[in-house]
């Protein structure tokens, strides 16, 4: 089998081979070709080879998507409904679905994932502080399930003790109040643990509080790895599961609007998963749980669970890379692009 070793050391020697060849051809060519040769084999045009296929689960739209907003309204109703309650505030009603289904994580790479509604990560949860969410949850997958939810919920809704499980073909309805506010997360708690996570069954759990943070664009990163052969030893990495997704197709941001990111670590295998952005700093808000914030960096480093939402304007309009600062992990795919505009 093929680690994640053997990939960056033939990816290395590929550099070396193409450069080598430039060097050879540079001293024909003239110094001038021969620095172009030399760039065009550098590390600046990281990224994989090919496109994945977005029509089933497409980064950039699961980004700034929640609650099935991206379904047509009549669809969108089968997954999710609202309907207001006394004070102002709303339930929430979820149809979650645990499936075993084949993602594709890199160009030509498949992963068989254990999914929540078929996609990885799951669909993002967004409630207002003191709504009613009340979720029905129907495992039809091939092991036993169960959804356990960061943030305040009856013991009987943990979702973690071995009675709480929910076998394949059983459903369970998860019932709580949204509290407290802040960027949490949802997750199986089935042994053993590490593989139920690691293989996809995890999303995104935003309160928001009351009154709401300032508008801004808002937009969900959930930092995640794939160990591909089981070795306990991640070989591809992403953000939004795709690697080097936005390498090709760039975030596009505006120039001086507020940028919300919502950033979750579920990287399974490594202890920590870190954000760093080129060019910029950015207001961190760690678990989202306070509304003032005294950290500004550009680099965040995340333990798995960990989560913090982050705040910046761009100042100029370009291309602003962002990747994980272990320079490994951007290599295998965690590494994207802003576009300001």
């Amino acid at each position: 089998m093929v680690s994640r070793r053997h990939l960056l050391e033939l990816a290395g020697l590929g550099s070396a081979l193409g450069g080598l060849a430039a060097l050879t051809a540079g001293r024909a060519e003239g110094t001038g070709e021969l620095a172009d040769r030399l760039q065009n084999h550098a590390g600046h045009l990281m990224g994989v080879v090919g496109r994945v296929d977005t029509r089933h689960f497409d980064p950039a739209a699961f980004l700034r998507s929640w609650n099935f907003s991206l379904l047509p309204e009549a669809e969108r109703a089968r997954w999710y409904r609202e309907s207001p309650r006394p004070g102002g505030t709303l339930l929430r009603e979820y149809d979650l679905y645990a499936v075993d289904r084949e993602i594709e994580i890199a160009p030509g790479v498949f992963f068989p994932a254990w999914t929540f509604a078929g996609q990885v990560p799951g669909p993002t949860l967004r409630a207002s502080e003191g709504d009613r969410v009340r979720i029905r949850f129907v495992n039809q997958g091939s092991h036993p399930h169960t959804m356990h939810f960061h943030g305040w919920h009856p013991p009987e809704m943990d979702g973690s003790l071995p009675g709480q499980q929910v076998m394949p073909g059983d459903e369970f309805l998860y019932e709580f109040d949204a509290e407290p506010f802040g960027l949490h997360l949802y997750h199986c708690h089935a042994v053993p643990l590490k593989r139920h996570i690691h293989k996809g069954l995890y999303g995104t759990f935003i309160v928001d509080p009351r009154p709401a943070r300032p508008p801004a664009d808002e937009m969900v990163m959930v930092m995640n790895g794939f160990d591909t052969n089981f070795d306990g030893d991640n070989e591809v990495y992403a953000v939004n599961s795709v690697a080097h997704h936005h390498m090709h197709e760039p975030i596009r941001v505006r120039v001086g609007e507020l940028v919300r990111i919502y950033l979750v670590n579920l990287t399974e295998f490594d202890p920590l998963n870190s954000f760093h952005l080129h060019g910029m700093f950015f207001e961190v808000y760690r678990t989202g749980t306070r509304l003032t914030t005294e950290e500004v960096t550009d680099t965040i480093m995340l333990c798995q669970g960990e989560r913090a939402i982050l705040e910046t304007r761009f100042r100029y309009p370009g291309r602003y890379m962002f990747h994980a600062h272990q320079s490994e992990f951007a290599e295998l795919g965690w590494m994207g692009l802003f576009e300001a505009v």
